[in-house]
């Protein structure tokens, strides 16, 4: 970084009246992590970076080489607009590095940007755009999250004022603050589920932002004595959360995904890229839904797609490609949902898309029905196939996926198994309270 940006970093700092900073990254699960300093260090933490100890953060070192240093991106400054204005903070998110100046392999904002350098040496650049659900809970007298609703609307429900109303407002006005342009909020389809849409943009930014949303929405929940989770599945036999994510690739400025002289003006690139995403879609699933209770939300009857397919229209697919055309063609990859990573599942859609167009997949037909509607002689007839059904079945998937495991490349993998391998035993080797109310007075 040039000694003129520092200095205007620093001044900025300083006019904004800024007495903290904080260093943000990611575990390997997504989960942000931050270091505070003083803003009379930040020229250290501009110029040189800030040391860290990694050992003790998910996938990241072994305690021999647990040395790291957190570098920050500029381009990520914004202040935290829920602090005191007399005890200001801001944050950067930061880049992971290690001695020699290398980037941390099991950094996921790394991968990510590694698989975007992918993308651009074939002069694409790719842009996306997630739809982020999320409940609202009450919170005990002891304040433990729970499972109470906050208020019982129904999807595009226009409710009296109510606390989870405002406090959807309020994290509306936040990231607005913080440089999101808000599209649209509303009430999703379950009790005390909603959802917030920002615009596309870049990959990379929007996998910050995507961290930055659920931080904000934690947080002003808490700071409201309700609980935000984006777990995938929180109560049975409802609807879960998910992260539909829409995709696009362009070149030269221009939406590589469109071609108004194509059938349905879907260009052959686009095409292909949507045969790499089902190519390797069971591969995703690991990234795009990294717990055991995700597993709980891909079943049929509740709008989560669990069948790799496509279609122009039918919401039962796996990848949707909305109406709009020109500039806004894209698909829409909605099995994902918002307790995934997102760098690490923007760097997988980047690597299965471009397998894609490098070796010209094209999709199968269209599936334009009712995709549970079909018995299962008639998806085998289709060649249709399922989704993972556990988190452990997505981490076999994955293992098997070259494509995949290079991008993430060895770090990240070994990581992630040994995550999904102890998630799995934990998970077997508990008694569950359904198993205690099924079997206890009966055998």
């Amino acid at each position: 970084m040039s000694d003129a940006k520092v200095s205007e970093m620093i001044a900025r700092i300083k006019a904004d009246n800024v007495k903290f900073i904080r260093l943000q990254f990611n575990d390997i699960l997504g989960i942000p992590k931050n270091v505070a300093i003083p803003v009379v260090q930040v020229e250290k933490a501009l110029t040189e970076g800030i040391w860290i100890d990694g050992s003790s953060i998910e996938g990241f070192a072994r305690i021999d080489e647990s040395d790291m240093i957190l570098k920050p991106d500029i381009s990520t400054y914004q202040i935290l607009p829920w602090r005191p204005a007399d005890k200001r903070v801001a944050r950067f998110i930061c880049d992971v590095y290690t001695y020699g100046n290398k980037p941390f392999e099991g950094d996921p904002r790394s991968v990510l940007k590694r698989n975007l350098d992918e993308a651009a040496k074939l002069g694409f650049t790719f842009n996306c755009g997630p739809e982020l659900e999320f409940f609202v809970f009450k919170r005990d007298e002891k304040g433990q999250a729970t499972t109470e609703f906050v208020d019982h609307g129904g999807y595009f429900d226009l409710a009296p004022s109510d606390a989870a109303e405002d406090l959807r407002r309020e994290i509306v006005l936040a990231l607005t603050d913080m440089g999101f342009e808000i599209e649209a909020s509303h009430h999703e389809v379950a009790d005390s589920q909603h959802e917030i849409d920002f615009k596309y943009g870049d990959a990379l930014s929007v996998a910050d932002k995507v961290i930055t949303f659920k931080f904000a929405a934690k947080t002003l929940a808490l700071m409201n004595g309700m609980h935000a989770t984006f777990m995938a599945k929180p109560i049975g036999r409802i609807n879960g959360t998910g992260m539909h994510t829409h995709g696009s690739l362009s070149k030269d400025g221009k939406n590589a995904f469109y071609d108004p002289n194509a059938e349905n003006q879907l260009s052959e690139t686009m095409l292909y890229y949507i045969g790499g995403l089902m190519k390797h879609a069971k591969a995703l699933t690991r990234l795009g839904n990294p717990t055991i209770n995700s597993y709980k939300r891909l079943v049929p009857g509740y709008e989560a797609p669990v069948y790799i397919t496509w279609s122009a229209a039918n919401r039962s697919a796996m990848i949707r490609v909305p109406a709009a055309r020109g500039n806004s063609t894209r698909a829409e990859f909605r099995s994902p949902d918002p307790t995934c990573n997102p760098y690490l599942l923007f760097a997988g859609m980047i690597a299965a898309g471009l397998d894609g167009i490098k070796n010209k997949i094209l999709p199968p037909a269209p599936t334009d029905v009712n995709i549970y509607h079909l018995s299962e002689e008639e998806r085998k007839s289709r060649g249709i196939e399922m989704l993972p059904g556990s988190l452990i079945e997505a981490n076999d998937e994955l293992l098997k996926d070259k494509v995949i495991c290079d991008a993430l490349g060895p770090h990240i993998v070994e990581n992630l198994t040994k995550i999904a391998i102890a998630e799995n035993d934990e998970f077997r080797l508990t008694v569950h309270p359904w198993e205690i109310e099924r079997y206890i007075n009966n055998f």
